[in-house]
């Protein structure tokens, strides 16, 4: 069976309090896992810190704590202190994020970003098992130190997110997991293919790495609303978040769509770039519109041999009552 997730929002939440009802929620509910993603707004750590206080049950995770802002050293120690502060409840999900946030935001230069990721899943693997940290990468050469507290008794999981064929190939060769996201089902199929092979080269077995797909979700009564918010949120990540989502939508066979999104989100036409998100490609892109029709839509999804986890998304124009509705309408016993 394949496990239900959820995807903390993106957008700025009124409090840290509602990022934790959220999550309480979701545990209640019974979803596996909830993930907190990290770009401009409150930073993962702190946030986590305070789940892993509210909750009992449910697992906790980054997705994604990005290759740049920190070092792999110190998102080591991260990964350790979150998993004892859980209490064996902590996954790290990584990855280079993408220029439009490690440039923009963190002022640091995109370089090298799959190089980057393969090294920090290497350091952090050392750091987290309490190894003394002797590395000689092409990009990072650290000695001399080890972890200044006893390593965790479970180290935690190391997952990387990726969208191209060579990141996914990476995850399938050195991580313990891959987080896909704004994936068709044909195009997660083809995805998964990249995975295998990577999972061939580093002499693993494909079934010991374990994919979760983040998956924008809407599901109100209002099913119409919960269409048009989904299609916001899809459009906004094609045309405003830099080159990775236009040139994975182009990739799955959507290469017209994807350019004339991006296109019309530029000249400042958000509305013709939403209107763009026609129903045929929202519903194979997300999970929107009534109960009984998401819940049809879902099972697209979890019937792909290969797919552990799916991690609803929630819409960056979602408000508190929508998420809420949508956790409650698309958890396990409903």
């Amino acid at each position: 069976m394949t496990d239900r997730e959820i995807h903390l929002p993106v957008a700025a939440q009124s409090s840290i309090d509602g990022i934790a009802e959220i999550t309480q929620h979701a545990e209640s509910e019974g979803y596996v896992r909830a993930w907190m993603p990290e770009t401009w707004g409150r930073d993962g750590v702190t946030t986590l810190t305070t789940l892993a206080e509210r909750t009992d049950r449910i697992e906790l995770g980054t997705s994604i704590a990005n290759v740049f802002s920190r070092s792999p050293a110190l998102l080591g120690q991260t990964a350790a202190t979150l998993q004892e502060v859980s209490n064996g409840r902590f996954r790290l999900g990584i990855g280079p994020s993408g220029p439009a946030v490690i440039e923009g935001w963190h002022g640091e230069s995109f370089d090298r970003p799959l190089r980057r990721t393969r090294e920090y899943v290497e350091i952090i693997e050392r750091v987290v098992a309490g190894e003394g940290l002797e590395y000689d990468g092409d990009i990072y050469s650290l000695s001399g130190f080890r972890l200044r507290f006893d390593p965790p008794e479970t180290p935690p999981p190391i997952d990387v997110a990726g969208m191209g064929p060579k990141s996914v190939e990476l995850a399938g060769r050195f991580a313990d997991g891959w987080h896909a996201t704004t994936f068709t089902p044909d195009g997660l199929r083809e995805r998964l293919g990249d995975l295998r092979r990577g999972a061939e080269l580093g002499d693993r077995s494909p079934d010991d790495i374990r994919v979760s797909l983040s998956l924008p979700c809407c599901v109100l009564e209002d099913g119409d609303r919960a269409r048009e918010l989904a299609a916001q949120h899809l459009a906004f990540y094609v045309g405003a978040m830099g080159t990775y989502y236009r040139k994975s939508l182009a990739r799955q066979g959507y290469e017209t769509e994807a350019n004339e999104i991006a296109a019309r989100w530029a000249s400042g036409d958000q509305a013709a770039a939403i209107a763009l998100i026609e129903d045929e490609l929202l519903d194979e892109l997300a999970v929107a519109g009534t109960p009984e029709r998401a819940r049809e839509q879902l099972q697209t999804f979890t019937e792909i041999k290969g797919l552990d986890a799916v991690a609803l998304a929630f819409p960056r124009g979602a408000s508190p009552a929508d998420i809420d509705a949508t956790v409650t309408a698309m958890a396990t016993d409903n």
